[in-house]
């Protein structure tokens, strides 16, 4: 008597491994462009505010006197600026130049957070706008105090941060910008026997340049 074969669970191969790591891909990028979009916001705006403010004194009184961040540093607002650039340009490289723009990203927000945290005790700003007022080039600020401005910046930078660890760690999973107008070989494409035959463009006319842009064509590329 033969014994029966007990049918043995198939391992997952790797199309299947491919579907199972595409949803962590996935919320990761949607994770990495909120973190990384809300952070130089957050960076922007709070670099516009009033991050420290004092008194100088001028003959028998004394003159209130603020700095906004930009005042103070404007480290945090640039690179702001760069990290939101370097989020975009994530998608429009592969490969090792990926890696080296997600890393841009990264220590866009390390350098946004380091400099608007040490700018929170900073008061060489509003020294410099001291001596200006009064005319006095020795003169100090009076009554210095800080505000919480500096720290929502930094919070802005460490966002960054994350957004960037989140591209060095699954980016490599993520989609790049359509190749929609490029074709392969850089040659014109190769028509199939049953494809269909592109439409005379006429250049004089505006809406056939339009359509030939829309179906993904060259309408300057004689046929």
């Amino acid at each position: 008597m033969s014994a029966v074969p007990v049918p043995q669970p198939r391992t997952a191969g790797p199309a299947a491994t491919a579907r199972s790591g595409g949803g962590g891909g996935r919320r990761a990028l949607a994770a990495a462009l909120l973190l990384g979009a809300a952070g130089a916001a957050i960076a922007l705006i709070a670099s516009g505010q009033i991050w420290a403010e004092g008194t100088a004194a001028v003959g028998g009184g004394s003159v209130p006197l603020d700095a906004d961040g930009r005042d103070v540093t404007g480290v945090p607002a640039a690179l702001g600026i760069v990290g939101l650039a370097a989020l975009v340009a994530v998608f429009a490289v592969r490969g090792a130049g990926r890696v080296l723009v997600s890393a841009l990203l990264a220590l866009s927000g390390a350098g946004a957070a380091v400099a608007a945290f040490l700018g929170a005790s900073d008061s060489a700003a509003l020294d410099e706008l001291a001596a200006k007022t009064t005319g006095d080039s020795s003169a100090t600020v009076d009554a210095l105090t800080h505000t919480a401005w500096p720290y929502v910046a930094a919070a802005g930078g460490v966002l960054i941060l994350l957004a960037g660890a989140l591209a060095l760690l699954y980016g490599r999973r993520w989609p790049g910008m359509s190749g929609r107008y490029e074709r392969p070989g850089g040659g014109p494409a190769v028509r199939g026997r049953g494809a269909r035959r592109a439409p005379v463009v006429d250049p004089d006319r505006p809406e056939d340049l339009w359509k030939a842009l829309d179906r993904g064509e060259d309408p300057t590329r004689e046929s």
